[in-house]
């Protein structure tokens, strides 16, 4: 009897003290209620295929999360990693040769996420210590800017592209919250405007903030003609455009909605089209409680492994200059590509990023 009842203590002990964590933690947020449109059915061009199941893996040496990939006048892939799936606290950029040979190129001591080289080829990236940077051929590090004109911060700096008269255009996901795997599920549950959309001059070193408050901002693309610039709005599954000329310069507005799934990262073909890559497929649950705060509050505050989990899903879509679906191309096991956060092409062959990916894939394209 003294046993059992010393156990009955014991588990009520513990769950007093679980209900107390949660309650603590679903205290920490605030969420927007927001309704998602219903999912697109996946038929026509959205059809499943399992075309990316013959993608093949470049390996990183043990490191892992290459978000975004650049590449050199050489044919050299760079990439930013961190040490592990679970752990961002100390970062490098990697070089691949052509042969597949993989050298540290630059220690950052953090992870980089979006990369692209300039005209000088220095590397322009997303450095989550200190913002956007510089990167010269020998490794040096330059900070270009580490806030907005307003003195917001940029803690999650997110994607880069360089339109062709060398004005940089990037993202910042957040200037309240500093990035953490905890932060990020903050950011998706909070569905809050926060960062932005910016551009960068290098000869006058002037930040001008062109979408003030975005829903996760993501990928960037200049396009073709420095038209316009898209950024992806990753929790409200959607691509934004911002016009740079015409009559409609200094205006936003949807390029693509409704995506069925998180977009992440985009870059343009060299026909003015543009790639789309994905962390993962939509999840039904986590659209059904967007309207609901209170039950994400709870849902946030339950531990880790009691959370939604990011299924493997591989999938990219190529898109027209004018934003329509022209083909979709899946792994839907996850087993080859598991996530495709940003996808550029080189040679015939898209190089597909991720997160949390152990490797860069390799996709040859058909002609």
């Amino acid at each position: 009897m003294k046993i059992v009842s010393i156990a009955k203590y014991a588990i009520l002990l513990c769950l007093a003290i679980f209900i107390a964590s949660v309650t603590f933690k679903s205290c920490s947020i605030s969420p927007e209620a927001w309704s998602p449109a219903a999912p697109p059915k996946l038929e026509g061009v959205l059809l499943e295929n399992e075309l990316l199941s013959s993608t093949k893996h470049i390996n990183l040496d043990g490191w892992y999360g290459p978000e975004d990939i650049a590449v050199d006048n050489q044919g050299n892939l760079y990439c930013g990693v961190h040490i592990s799936e679970t752990d961002f606290s100390d970062g490098r950029i990697l070089k691949i040769d052509p042969s597949g040979k993989v050298s540290v190129f630059c220690n950052t001591g953090s992870w980089v996420a979006g990369l692209h080289f300039d005209s000088n080829q220095n590397l322009i990236a997303c450095d989550l210590e200190r913002g956007l940077i510089s990167v010269d051929k020998n490794g040096k590090i330059t900070t270009l800017a580490s806030e907005d004109e307003n003195g917001n911060k940029f803690l999650i700096p997110n994607d880069v592209d360089i339109a062709s008269d060398g004005i940089i255009y990037f993202t910042n996901t957040s200037s309240k919250i500093p990035f953490s795997r905890t932060h990020i599920w903050k950011l998706l549950m909070e569905s809050k405007p926060d960062g932005g959309l910016y551009s960068y001059n290098p000869k006058t070193k002037q930040i001008k903030t062109l979408i003030d408050g975005t829903y996760f901002g993501n990928g960037v693309a200049v396009s073709q003609n420095d038209d316009f610039v898209l950024m992806v709005d990753l929790v409200k599954y959607r691509i934004l455009r911002y016009w740079l000329k015409g009559s409609q310069k200094g205006t936003t507005d949807v390029f693509l909605d409704n995506l069925p799934g998180f977009p992440n990262g985009v870059s343009r073909r060299s026909d003015g089209s543009f790639w789309l890559g994905f962390s993962t497929k939509r999840d039904s649950s986590l659209d059904e409680i967007h309207p609901k705060p209170l039950v994400k509050k709870l849902v946030y505050g339950l531990p880790l492994f009691l959370q939604p989990k990011v299924a493997p899903y591989g999938m990219i879509m190529h898109l027209s200059s004018d934003g329509k679906i022209l083909k979709t191309y899946y792994d839907t096991t996850g087993k080859v590509v598991s996530e495709a956060s940003s996808v550029e092409e080189h040679n015939g062959y898209l190089y597909l990023g991720g997160d949390v990916s152990g490797y860069i894939g390799k996709y040859k394209l058909e002609n």
